[in-house]
């Protein structure tokens, strides 16, 4: 059976700023924290790119302060080391780490090229996009130099990671205290780099939005037999597209399932392992406590068949996970009312035939459709989230473009099924199910089809 660890918290610049105040307020000085920040960060980035010398972009505010600290940090450690500012510093401790700088201040405009480049203009609170003598200074120090930024990568929303303005890729970026949304969603996804996250002595409250850690795996206890290991099942495809739902029971199966049973009238099973029932037997097994999970959706329609079993499987409480067609067989309304416990799967379409636009906030997004069903919504994209109806939220980042491919999600869906009829509560199992699927991309070659990938599933299970 697999679990999940604690989960590495993310961290809204709201969230992170109070945490800090709380901190100064116990009795931890501002500067002191400024300067763990800056020492944690000088070794990171040695560790990363030991270079003889080394140009440090510093802005007006705190990141500029880190920028200073980080420069003397490096200059200590004999590194040749020059800073540029856009501004002088203002507002404190920013202004007291500056003033410790003993060297020259030189112009954006006058810095000159260095093999590492420190990215320290602006950091977790910025709004807007930056000047634009920053981003000119940037596109041109940047080429050909390792960037390592401080906190976030300059011009990206911490909380979105939405690009405000052109950005500069960095190579590696340290946090402090805690990642934030913007290291993980969006354009920040794309251009943080490698991500070292420093702890500074700041006291970090419960998040509600965590990254998807990688799951642990207990052995199987030595008394165990299939419908201990879970029975799933799945019910099939309309004529012709009963693929889809193959791909599902495949995953159940490859992904730990002790039985899986596929049901309608398509007849053919993807291994001699499958099991398969008329729609009659499959509604008859409904009344069985030993069916553990039900999964419907791929390869439906919609259909008389279609909407009887949605009206049937709601009515009961046994957990169900909805994908693909099923999604346009209901309502929020209809979810809420259900006693089952629910996953939605949906991609991005889906979502919005079923909740309305997304927006600029997909965390938000997330959160409010699982609140509104009453169930564990799980988005799919480069980025997948998970939320509960309770309002924690899950970013899975462990995924490869490879999984971009006709069937992955029916994949995907049987994964989350097998780990619900194997003990897992559904939010958990969707979050393990998500990082579980893009291990198996990631651990794909070229060429990577739907059908590959519950063998590369079971495989990602193996190396836990």
């Amino acid at each position: 059976m697999l679990y999940l660890p604690p989960a590495p918290p993310l961290l809204t610049p709201d969230e992170m700023r109070a945490a800090e105040a709380e901190a100064i307020a116990a009795g931890t000085p501002a500067l002191l924290l400024m300067a763990r920040a800056a020492a944690a960060a000088t070794a990171a980035i040695l560790a990363f790119s030991p270079s003889r010398r080394a140009l440090v972009l510093a802005g007006p505010g705190n990141n500029g302060g880190d920028g200073y600290g980080v420069a003397l940090g490096l200059a200590a450690a004999g590194v040749e080391v020059e800073v540029a500012a856009l501004a002088p510093v203002r507002g404190q401790p920013a202004a007291a780490m500056a003033a410790r700088w003993p060297g020259e201040v030189l112009t954006l405009e006058a810095a000159r090229p260095a093999p590492l480049l420190v990215d320290a203009l602006f950091g977790t609170g910025l709004d807007r996009a930056m000047p634009e003598a920053a981003t000119a200074a940037l596109a041109r120090l940047a080429p050909g130099a390792t960037v390592a930024a401080l906190d976030i990568v300059s011009n990206v929303h911490a909380g979105t990671g939405a690009a405000l303005g052109p950005v500069q890729p960095a190579a590696m970026t340290v946090c402090f205290g805690a990642a934030k949304p913007g290291h993980v969603l969006g354009a920040g996804a794309q251009v943080t780099g490698r991500l070292v996250t420093a702890d500074i002595g700041i006291a970090l409250r419960q998040a509600t939005l965590c990254r998807v850690p990688r799951p642990e795996r207990w052995a199987l206890p030595y008394d165990v037999h299939k419908y201990t290991r879970g029975h799933v099942l799945i019910i099939s495809g309309d004529a012709g597209r009963g693929g889809a739902t193959r791909l599902s029971a495949m995953a159940a199966m490859r992904a730990g399932a002790g039985l899986v049973t596929l049901i309608g009238p398509e007849s053919r099973v993807p291994a001699d392992a499958i099991m398969h029932r008329t729609d009659d037997e499959g509604a008859a097994l409904m009344a069985d406590p030993r069916s553990r999970v039900w999964l419907m959706g791929p390869g439906l329609g919609d259909t008389a068949r279609a909407r009887a079993w949605m009206d049937k499987l709601l009515a009961g409480e046994t957990p169900l996970v909805l994908d693909a067609g099923a999604l346009a067989l209901v309502t929020p309304a209809q979810l809420k009312a259900s006693r089952a416990a629910l996953v939605l799967t949906p991609h991005e379409g889906e979502f919005q035939a079923l909740f309305g636009a997304i927006g600029a906030d997909r965390v938000a997004a997330v959160r409010a459709a699982a609140a509104r069903a009453g169930a564990v919504v799980l988005l799919k994209g480069p980025q997948t989230l998970i939320a509960s109806p309770e309002g924690l939220v899950m970013v899975n980042d462990h995924a490869s473009p490879a999984l971009a491919t006709a069937g992955s999600g029916d994949v995907l869906a049987g994964v989350i099924a097998s780990l619900i009829g194997q003990g897992q509560p559904v939010f958990e199992a969707a979050a393990t199910a998500a990082w579980l699927h893009g291990e198996a991309g990631l651990g794909a070659g070229a060429g990577l089809i739907a059908d590959d990938l519950p063998a590369l599933v079971a495989a990602a299970v193996d190396r836990l």
